[in-house]
């Protein structure tokens, strides 16, 4: 319902190719489509995810954007549409050959320009944008949205956007297993894992007087938090 009556019918033709290209690709068919229990979807943003993203980025005036995990730049493409036009986002990810399938559309759609694809480690590489920030006494970023290496969170959480600005982690429910008792009968090893540690992790966001956050109950949930200190 949410889809078919706020969210398609005014998506951006690019986005919508992208997110069509995105959802027929063997690994989001593979790990990504939602799990039948859980509707938990990992290799992709979910499309009213995406528009809520976008809103929230023209509320809040962002110019400057970071994107930890970005698979074919569908999240990515999503952003630079919705920032300014001289705005500039920053997609991070350890793999270049799956957003060089997204690339092109991302041009078609003309914010190539707004684009800075980063290939690496993203801890490594945030660390190398923050020195550069700091050598040309540029602002760190407005908006971050952290989607890979789940396991990494807490390190994107030290390294994260200025004073003021929004970070927003993807799935922090993991499939509501966060709220299921740890040995539920289909858990993966990989899931108590992630499990385990969202439950970490959304327990120190809650404690962390740094930030004002919320954890939304969207997609596979979505922590929003704006730095305070």
């Amino acid at each position: 319902y949410v889809l078919e009556t706020t969210v398609y019918p005014r998506e951006h033709e690019r986005v919508r190719e992208l997110r069509l290209i995105t959802q027929q690709h063997p690994l989001y068919l593979l790990l990504g489509r939602p799990h039948p229990q859980t509707c938990r979807s990992i290799m992709g943003s979910s499309p009213d995810q995406m528009q809520f993203f976008s809103v929230l980025l023209k509320m809040t005036g962002a110019e400057k954007a970071v994107e930890v995990g970005v698979f074919t730049g569908y999240s990515l493409l999503c952003t630079a549409l919705a920032l300014p036009a001289h705005g500039k986002v920053v997609g991070i990810d350890v793999n270049r050959e799956y957003y060089e399938l997204g690339r092109p559309v991302i041009e078609k759609a003309g914010v190539a320009h707004k684009v800075d694809f980063r290939q690496g480690d993203g801890l490594a590489v945030l660390d190398d944008l923050i020195a550069e920030a700091e050598a040309g006494e540029e602002k760190l970023f407005d908006f971050a949205y952290a989607d890979a290496d789940k396991l990494q969170y807490s390190g994107y959480h030290e390294r994260l956007v200025r004073l003021g600005g929004v970070i927003a982690y993807d799935n922090t429910l993991w499939g509501g297993s966060v709220a299921m008792p740890r040995d539920t009968p289909g858990s993966s090893d990989y899931d108590r894992v992630v499990r385990d540690y969202m439950v970490r992790f959304n327990a120190a966001v809650a404690a962390d007087d740094s930030v004002q956050a919320c954890l939304l109950p969207i997609a596979d949930g979505v922590t929003l938090c704006r730095r305070l200190k």
